[in-house]
């Protein structure tokens, strides 16, 4: 029998490094996105490139500038609804982290309000 390895715990533990209360948990694994690999493709790369330079670098919803990878690019018309316009520019708009999670959460809320139970 040992002492759990957490500073300042006096529980004994017969095997492992740590008493039930302070055991590590292991984490999940991300759930990846189902375009995983267009989003790694080299079609998808010098798009987004394309797109950073066209919008000179800022975001077009709050105009602050984003350097390099920082830069997130959202589709207008998501991929689930027009796969075909998944490599259109027109399609393609650069902005910031927080605003991209606002443009996603506008865009949930929009596919709710559109969304009727039918019985």
């Amino acid at each position: 029998m040992k002492y759990c390895a957490e500073q300042g715990c006096k529980t004994l533990i017969s095997s492992g490094r740590y008493c039930d209360d302070h055991k590590r948990r292991k984490k999940e694994k991300p759930v990846y996105s189902k375009n995983r690999s267009f989003y790694r493709s080299q079609a998808w790369k010098d798009l987004k490139a394309f797109c950073y330079e066209r919008d000179k670098g800022c975001c077009q919803r709050c105009g602050k500038f984003i350097f390099g990878k920082r830069a997130h690019h959202h589709h207008r018309i998501p991929i689930s609804v027009r796969p075909d316009l998944k490599l259109d520019p027109d399609n393609i708009v650069t902005v910031c982290p927080p605003c991209h999670m606002i443009l996603e959460n506008e865009e949930k809320e929009k596919m709710k309000k559109n969304f009727t139970w039918k019985l």
